[in-house]
């Protein structure tokens, strides 16, 4: 599908899994844990192996904290493999959001879609989460919606709702580009509210889901680019020749 990226005024972003690797950070500490029981499980593994019970966490609390949905969804994890988590193991992963990383093109990307867009993020997290990640990512933006401000979790509808909402009250309904690497929490439920879609495929060169449930549903955002920095190098493209076209419209008329 073709898409002018001059036509939109605004980006929304999921922000971990797209902007900072909540892959690499939840690994950190279940990787480490999984393997006290199990020497040879892999950081994939247990990555499989977590990713529903976060997802069901908060849609049966959708109030809950996200620290607490981390441990949460911890313990679960623990229990269906059959390895003891403590206290200690369960907060560790609860606190950790702060210490994940951007992903290494995040900051710079970002920097240069700021120049074309207003920026908003759509987050699954608490806002002091969100406050502790925000200085990797190097830009302000200028709106940031929390699911402790929804008071649900991504894919639930209401938080596009909120988005849409928010779009509304700075004048850019209908040129709004929803940017996310997850399909379950970001592409179908953006989808479903008309919302066209850039999928930052993090995972386009490893099989499977990670971390992320799979959709169970087929859906194709409008846009797919391997790398945030890709995207920003399309937008950067499409910009320069716009300002070519009108110079040669302004030359002509001369």
């Amino acid at each position: 599908m073709t898409r002018d990226l001059t036509d939109y005024d605004a980006l929304s972003f999921d922000c971990y899994g797209t902007l900072i690797d909540w892959e690499a950070g939840i690994a950190a500490v279940l990787g480490p844990w999984a393997r006290r029981s199990d020497p040879s499980i892999t950081d994939e593994d247990v990555l499989v192996a977590y990713s529903e019970h976060e997802a069901a966490v908060e849609a049966e609390a959708p109030a809950t904290l996200y620290p607490d949905v981390l441990r949460e969804a911890f313990r679960r994890t623990g229990a269906a493999l059959r390895f003891e988590v403590s206290d200690e193991d369960a907060d560790a992963l609860g606190a950790s959001v702060p210490d994940w990383p951007a992903f290494p093109d995040s900051a710079a990307a970002l920097a240069r879609l700021k120049a074309h867009y207003t920026l908003i993020i759509l987050s699954n997290v608490h806002r002091d989460g969100f406050a502790g990640s925000n200085p990797r990512l190097g830009v302000e933006f200028d709106e940031v919606l929390t699911a402790q401000d929804i008071g649900s979790y991504k894919p639930d509808p209401a938080n596009f709702d909120a988005l849409l909402t928010r779009v509304e009250r700075l004048g850019a309904s209908g040129r709004l580009l929803h940017v996310a690497q997850s399909l379950f929490h970001d592409h179908v439920p953006a989808a479903q509210k008309g919302i066209p879609g850039v999928w930052i495929n993090r995972r386009h060169d490893r099989p499977g889901w990670g971390a992320t449930p799979d959709p169970r549903v087929t859906v194709t955002p409008a846009l797919e680019f391997p790398s945030l920095a890709a995207f920003a190098d399309a937008v950067d493209a499409a910009f320069a020749k716009r300002v070519a076209q009108r110079g040669a419209l302004e030359g002509a008329r001369e």
